[in-house]
């Protein structure tokens, strides 16, 4: 344990074994943290009468606007970050899964699953400017700002949109349907989880097709992905089991793994702190210190509620904003989370 007694008083590791595969590894896993020693909660913006699930969340940092897909609720809440309050909300949009809003058109996309389609909302106002049918289970939604494209996933395909048209301008086939996925800024890849195929496409966007695809070993159920790009380094959680995959970009090799907690749907990595951020339902966000490149550690968890397991890391506001469903009298809510 000499290892990691240099970490102080900011956590408390546990050392035990894990098996997987039926292979036996070391691993450290984490003690809760005390409140406020990794993350501090500094605000409870409340969403009344807002019920079931909430999906995923984007921000438009020049207007101060939290956009929060309620997908249970039919609506995307609009939360006024200066005055801490909702100040808007998108109804009648049929299972909203995934939001991107794109600065440049000042144009907010949501994808809904039920209605298969993309609504796109504009300005201050979030008028109702258009949508794009076709897109069953629409879900996961990226923006490109070198392109000026939105991706979308749905189906067992990416769409891709023109944000200043709102034109669907070409299709990626894939596997199966796709969930989380990360764009590379420096390159043309896109790296694509899709569980159903129990694997991770690539996706050259130049090409309009899949590459490569990386097996996942034992591991199931991929969901949430993030991506250090200065290190060539993919960031995966599964749920079967719990579990951080990292791969090298480079090579597409899986280069380590830990135990995180259950029902992780978010995930975010902080360039600043070397720091992975993992957004678990069953009530916490497992927060893993980066050593180097291919030696990672959970230093520990900061309790949440039960069902949170989405949310939206802010790097240049070094906050973490995580949705908090309704549960029986207590409201919907978001907490937002300062990073120490």
């Amino acid at each position: 344990m000499s290892e990691y007694s240099r970490l102080g008083a900011q956590t408390r590791v546990l050392a035990c074994f894990l098996v997987v595969g039926g292979s036996m590894f070391f691993q450290v896993m984490p003690v809760f943290a005390e409140p406020g020693e990794l993350l501090q909660l500094t605000q409870t913006i409340a969403l009344p009468d807002v019920r079931g699930r909430i999906d995923h969340l984007d921000i438009d940092l020049d207007g101060s606007r939290l956009f929060v897909a309620a997908s249970g609720n039919n609506s995307v809440e609009v939360i006024d970050l200066r005055a801490g309050r909702r100040s808007a909300r998108l109804e009648h949009l049929r299972e909203p899964q995934g939001v991107a809003y794109v600065p440049e058109v000042r144009r907010l996309f949501v994808a809904s699953g039920e209605s298969g389609r993309v609504d796109v909302f504009a300005g201050n106002a979030l008028a109702a400017v258009g949508h794009i049918d076709a897109l069953e289970d629409a879900d996961n939604v990226r923006y490109d700002p070198a392109s000026g494209r939105v991706y979308v996933g749905y189906g067992s395909a990416l769409a891709v949109l023109e944000a200043p048209t709102m034109q669907l301008v070409s299709r990626i086939k894939l596997s199966g349907h796709p969930e989380s996925f990360q764009l590379e800024s420096t390159g043309s890849r896109i790296f694509i989880n899709v569980p159903k195929a129990e694997q991770i496409a690539v996706v050259d966007r130049k090409l309009g097709n899949v590459v490569s695809t990386w097996d996942l070993g034992e591991m199931r159920a991929n969901f949430p992905m993030a991506l250090d790009e200065a290190k060539h380094r993919l960031f995966v959680a599964t749920r079967r089991p719990a579990a951080l995959l990292i791969y090298d970009t480079e090579t597409g090799k899986r280069v380590s793994s830990l135990p995180i907690g259950d029902d992780a749907d978010d995930l975010f990595f902080d360039g600043e702190r070397k720091q992975v951020y993992a957004i678990c339902g069953e009530g916490a966000i497992t927060v893993v210190q980066q050593k180097d490149a291919d030696h990672y550690v959970a230093i520990g968890q900061v309790s949440t509620a039960p069902g949170a397991r989405t949310g939206l890391f802010v790097a240049t506001q070094r906050t973490l904003y995580v949705a908090v469903p309704a549960r029986q009298s207590a409201p919907a809510e978001i907490r937002v989370y300062k990073v120490k």
